[in-house]
C-alpha cells in the first residue's frame, strides 16, 4: 500500500507540514556511528521527513549522505558565515556566523532530535533539548552515564521514536 508507515501531519494552511527531525552528532565519527547515521537517514527520508543537522562533517555528512540519496529534504544549520562550508549533501545550508550558538536554532528548529555518538557540542544539543522540552533520543550515544534521556538500538527504532514525538506533538 503507498504511503503505508508514514506519519501524517497536519496541514497548515493548503500545504502539509512535514516532519523536522534533527541529526545530532560529532564532527568525527566511528564508521559504526557513520553506518548509523546514514541509515537514519535513509529511514527518515523514506518517511518524508526533513533531516535538519550542523550542516558539516561526521554524523552530519553521514545523515545527510543517507537523506538525500534517498531523496530526503536535508538543511544544514552551519556556524560560520560561509554556505559553501556545507557538506556535499546539504540541499539547504543555513550559514548562521553564530558558531557554537547555532545548536540552539538546531534544537529549536526540530519537532524531536536523535543523538548519535557526540562530544560536548552533542552534549550541549542535548541539554538545550531538554531544557525546552524538545524530545531526544540517544541511539549509540557517547552519554549513558551523564544523562538521562530515551535510547533505541537501531536506527528504525531512532525514527519510529523521533516521528512519534513529532506526530503526537510532544515538542
Amino acid at each position: 500500500m503507498p504511503g503505508a508507515g508514514r506519519v501524517n501531519f497536519p496541514r497548515c494552511s493548503s500545504r502539509i507540514v512535514k516532519p523536522i527531525i534533527a541529526v545530532i552528532g560529532g564532527s568525527t565519527c566511528s564508521a559504526e556511528e557513520t553506518a548509523l547515521a546514514e541509515d537514519v537517514g535513509r529511514c527518515l527520508a523514506q518517511q518524508g521527513a526533513v533531516v535538519v543537522c550542523g550542516g558539516l562533517t561526521g554524523v552530519m555528512e553521514a545523515v545527510a549522505k543517507g537523506a538525500k540519496s534517498n531523496g530526503g529534504i536535508t538543511v544544514g544549520i552551519l556556524p560560520g558565515g560561509d554556505p559553501t562550508a556545507a557538506n556535499q549533501y546539504i540541499e539547504v545550508p543555513l550559514a548562521t556566523g553564530l558558531g557554537e550558538m547555532r545548536n540552539f536554532l538546531i534544537v529549536r528548529s526540530a519537532h524531536a532530535l536523535i543523538a548519535i555518538g557526540g562530544g560536548v557540542g552533542t552534549l550541549s544539543e542535548i541539554a538545550l533539548a531538554q531544557r525546552i522540552g524538545k524530545p531526544v533520543v540517544g541511539l549509540h550515544d557517547s552519554f549513558r552515564n551523564a544523562v538521562d534521556m530515551p535510547r533505541v538500538k537501531t536506527a528504525a527504532e531512532a525514527v519510529t521514536w523521533a516521528l512519534e514525538r513529532a506526530r503526537s506533538g510532544v515538542v
